[in-house]
């Protein structure tokens, strides 16, 4: 197949500079990148600065900002796109070497996107990683995931995300895609690594998004052990981000 024509990526961002600089720096290295469409949730960090680096840098960067729904912010996302494909882009992930290179092998008349599976960056030499990948491929079958997402543009022609979907728009365009008679691949290869933010990996936000999930999930018996699969993972490492302090105090003593 040859190589494929620039795309523009979608990158949602709201208080995003932390990976910020490493998910669009893997990006430009990774795709053919015809536009950056950036739609922004009024940051009050170092968002926007960052951004207009890679403006004066590339001169492709699409600025938009509005106040809604991760759901109203990918159907502006989607609008605005011009291209036959199109790209979204999580923005605490960073796409693995050659991304679309890679996810061009699956791309056949009747694959309407393509996801490169999400990795945790916590997993990243963990033994258990090879078990995480097939739960959350698994996971990915039944919602969807728009981490690191490309995208047929005629698949999701028309498509109207509910704009109260702040979770689970990803499982809507998924569907969509699908009852357009286009098929949704995960792959293993290419992936993302995706940084979460260290308040993840708190008691009181796991049990918020355990919450979230259940009711997801309690109508799709399927994921229930997926989910507490994830659960296991993430109480283990809020445990050892407690014990985290104790070593480094060791550490120092030594």
């Amino acid at each position: 197949m040859n190589s494929m024509e620039p795309i523009d990526v979608a990158l949602l961002t709201m208080d995003s500079e932390r990976k910020l600089r490493a998910c669009i720096d893997s990006i430009y290295q990774n795709v053919p990148v015809n536009r950056l469409i950036v739609v922004d949730g009024f940051s009050t960090d170092g968002t926007l600065k960052i951004i207009e680096e890679y403006q004066k840098k590339h001169g492709n960067v699409l600025v938009v900002q509005e106040e809604g729904t991760r759901g109203s912010a990918r159907q502006t996302a989607i609008e605005l796109v011009e291209t036959e494909w199109f790209m979204f882009v999580d923005s605490d992930v960073v796409l693995s070497k050659d991304w679309v290179a890679q996810a061009q092998k699956f791309i056949t008349p009747e694959v309407g996107a393509v996801w490169g599976i999400e990795i945790w960056s916590v997993l990243r030499n963990s033994p258990i990683l090879p078990i995480f990948e097939r739960v959350t491929l698994k996971i990915f079958e039944e919602r969807g995931g728009t981490h690191d997402l490309l995208v047929r543009t005629k698949a999701v022609k028309g498509i109207k995300i509910p704009f109260e979907l702040h979770t689970y728009e990803d499982g809507y365009i998924k569907k969509w895609i699908e009852k357009n008679g286009y098929k949704v691949l995960g792959v293993y290869e290419p992936y993302c690594m995706h940084y979460r933010p260290e308040t993840i990996w708190t008691m009181e936000k796991h049990i918020g998004f355990a919450v979230s999930d259940l009711k997801y999930a309690i109508r799709r018996p399927s994921l229930m052990l997926s989910y507490g699969f994830y659960s296991g993972i993430v109480i283990a490492q809020i445990f050892l981000n407690k014990q985290e302090p104790n070593r480094k105090k060791v550490s120092r003593l030594t």
